[in-house]
């Protein structure tokens, strides 16, 4: 296969911008790339949290080096970004809007989110698609659809990788018989899918030659709401050599650092504030085990995602949660027994997972659940809850444990097996199994299925 030119569209950029820049970097008219490297990590920029952009990054630094890429372009939202970033041979094309236009485009997507996950049983968001703020949702597409024509007709892509269900109208609106791929990320039940929305969900997924979700039960799920389409299953993936191990000098004085004591036991909790992650959930187990284990602490990882950030969309729903759990640790009298860190820089978080005893992926619904593998390649076990994605992963007892959500009391046992598990017999099991496990999510996997995947679709 000769080296293939690929336009990845996603709506969370790969960098988010920490400060306006100076001189015309901001300009929409100016085309000139900014060179991230004249810039500072943490200072000027920061690589954006979450799973898609720890997957896509590393998976196409790695095309590129093997000569299966030559050349990546990245269109994303990024209001506040340079119109276009040059990052060694991946090139991250900006898309902004104005801020009304934004605020519709918000909620319809917010509305999509809910609606899904199941956040909302009162509101089911039947008549979304007949809504004005639809226009803006549907304009914010078509922007981005645009720019993607306009660099291809410059660039001659050979492909396009649509990722998740904020873009999913992008490749219905490219009108370009060129090979497009789109990746569902989030869960996908069709009793989650209004009638009403049905129609026009699978006009959109026309658009795409292959579509790729991560769980073969969502797979089902898809093919028989869209039986015409071609739909994949390739699980998330990480690259191992991005997680180190830190000294145990490090883990001591970051530990320190973030208010931890060396007899704390430390359950972990990493995810976004966003009430599907299930963090209540967490916390009311501590409660539970409170008084048998005073030496356990919880530590909530997490901020808000691009959505809420005030570099993104500026949606508010983050900071909603985080004072409804703050105000359960409260009620439950576990202050000082509950840490909230806010986001943490890659480093830091290597050492909380080298310091916990063990993980917990608590989400009340979850597309996959990329923490647990990052827990295995930690070495911890992990608690995961069975409406996970990676949940088809897990055997319980053998590599992980899993709990249900809906049944009062269950995360609560799960825990107490492990901080119970006086010979560690239990822990090393789940750890060593888990490894293993980690090898069907690990960049090397998903590395030659994608490159499989393309050869496919552009030699069809």
């Amino acid at each position: 296969m000769a080296p293939l030119s690929l336009c990845i569209n996603t709506q969370t950029p790969l960098i988010q911008f920490l400060r306006p820049l100076e001189g015309d970097r901001l300009d929409p008219a100016s085309r000139d790339p900014t060179d991230l490297t004249t810039l500072r990590e943490g200072v000027d920029y920061r690589f954006s949290p979450g799973g898609v952009t720890r997957m896509v990054y590393p998976l196409i630094r790695r095309l590129l080096r093997e000569g299966v890429l030559s050349e990546a372009h990245w269109v994303a939202l990024n209001p506040h970004a340079p119109p276009v970033v040059r990052l060694g041979a991946t090139t991250l094309h900006n898309v902004a809007i104005d801020v009304e236009r934004m605020a519709g485009y918000g909620k319809v997507k917010e509305a999509i989110w809910s609606r899904i996950h199941e956040i909302d049983a009162t509101e089911r968001h039947d008549d979304l698609f007949w809504t004005e703020a639809f226009a803006e949702y549907a304009y914010y597409n078509r922007t981005t659809a645009e720019l993607i024509q306009t660099l291809d007709r410059e660039h001659d892509f050979d492909v396009f990788y649509v990722h998740d269900f904020q873009q999913m109208p992008v490749g219905h609106m490219l009108g370009s018989l060129k090979p497009k791929i789109f990746r569902w990320h989030i869960p996908f039940d069709v009793a989650t899918i209004p009638e009403q929305w049905r129609a026009m969900l699978t006009t959109y997924l026309d658009g795409y030659d292959v579509i790729v979700v991560s769980a073969e039960r969502y797979a089902d799920a898809l093919q028989a709401l869209h039986p015409r389409g071609k739909v994949l299953r390739l699980y998330p993936y990480l690259d191992p050599a991005d997680y180190g191990q830190p000294s145990r000098a490090t883990v001591n004085a970051t530990s320190a650092r973030l208010g931890l004591g060396p007899r704390d036991v430390v359950a972990l909790v990493v995810g976004r504030m966003d009430p599907i992650k299930g963090q209540d959930l967490a916390i009311e187990a501590v409660a539970t085990l409170a008084e048998e284990h005073p030496r356990l602490k919880l530590v909530l990882v997490g901020n808000g995602s691009f959505s809420g950030s005030s570099t993104g969309l500026g949606l508010s729903k983050s900071g909603a949660w985080r004072d409804r759990l703050e105000s359960l640790v409260r009620e439950r009298h576990l202050e000082g027994r509950v840490l909230f860190t806010g986001h943490l820089p890659q480093d830091d978080l290597d050492c909380l997972y080298e310091r916990c005893r063990f993980t917990v992926l608590p989400s009340v619904k979850e597309g996959f659940g990329l923490v647990a593998v990052e827990s295995w390649l930690h070495g911890r076990p992990t608690i995961v809850t069975d409406r996970a994605g990676i949940a088809e992963l897990i055997r319980d007892g053998v590599n992980g444990l899993l709990f249900d959500p809906e049944r009062p009391g269950d995360l609560a046992e799960k825990m107490r097996s492990l901080l119970e598990d006086r010979s560690g017999k239990l822990r090393a099991r789940l750890a060593r199994n888990g490894r293993t496990a980690s090898r069907h999510c690990s960049l090397e996997t998903a590395a030659r299925a994608e490159e499989q995947m393309l050869a496919e679709v552009t030699e069809a």
